[in-house]
């Protein structure tokens, strides 16, 4: 982790020096420079958070800790952390809470972190003015969240290795997408660990649909 992480925060710290040099020069060429050093850099940290993450949930033998939770708390929690994202997009999210049991046992950052994974997939994988769905209902035993875009879709062989650690689609216009291919498998994984279920179904040219089951707390 130290040896990840170290080269990272050294970046950022040079990154800050220049900065503050270059305000005194106001040299926007260098600027914008520097906004693309901090934006992959910061984009690297998060990549290898969720390798460290994913390492860890592997190799642990403990499950992970979790509290008493209502799902559309923790689902309006995401939206707030995407609001950044969405800031400077033509994003609309619809919600529809229509789940009259929402209260589960899991944990808050990490399904916070699942469902923000994949509405930023959503909105990454759409085309002009994206449109989002988020729709919540619930049987006896469990609570379900569906959330379905308009984008560009997958074919069935993406389909089939979606959740598969590195796996990216290299066909289309998807290999333009930065990332690594992690952040469904974490989803799966911290999804797994909920002892719910995760699926997912797509067409390409018209859209992808993420279901998730989890259990409501007895």
């Amino acid at each position: 982790t130290h040896e990840f992480k170290t080269p990272i925060a050294t970046i950022n710290l040079a990154i800050d020096a220049i900065e503050s040099q270059l305000e005194k020069h106001n040299s926007k060429k260098k600027q914008q420079y520097l906004k693309i050093m901090r934006e992959e850099n910061r984009r690297m940290h998060d990549q290898v958070e969720t390798i460290l993450t994913i390492s860890q949930l592997d190799k642990s033998n403990t499950l992970i800790d979790k509290t008493d939770l209502d799902v559309h708390k923790v689902i309006k929690d995401a939206l707030d952390h995407i609001t950044l994202l969405v800031k400077n997009k033509r994003v609309e999210i619809k919600t529809s809470f229509d789940s009259k049991k929402n209260i589960i046992l899991g944990n808050k950052n990490h399904l916070i972190n699942v469902f923000t994974n994949i509405i930023d997939n959503a909105i990454k994988y759409s085309k002009d003015n994206p449109v989002i769905k988020i729709e919540t209902t619930n049987d006896e035993k469990n609570v379900f969240i569906q959330v379905k875009d308009r984008g560009i879709g997958m074919n069935n062989d993406t389909l089939k290795m979606i959740f598969e650690k590195f796996f990216r689609e290299q066909n289309g216009n998807v290999h333009n997408i930065k990332g690594h291919g992690l952040g469904l498998s974490y989803v799966k994984k911290i999804v797994s660990l909920h002892n719910g279920k995760i699926s997912v179904e797509s067409v390409e040219g018209h859209g992808t649909k993420f279901k998730i089951q989890i259990p409501l707390l007895s």
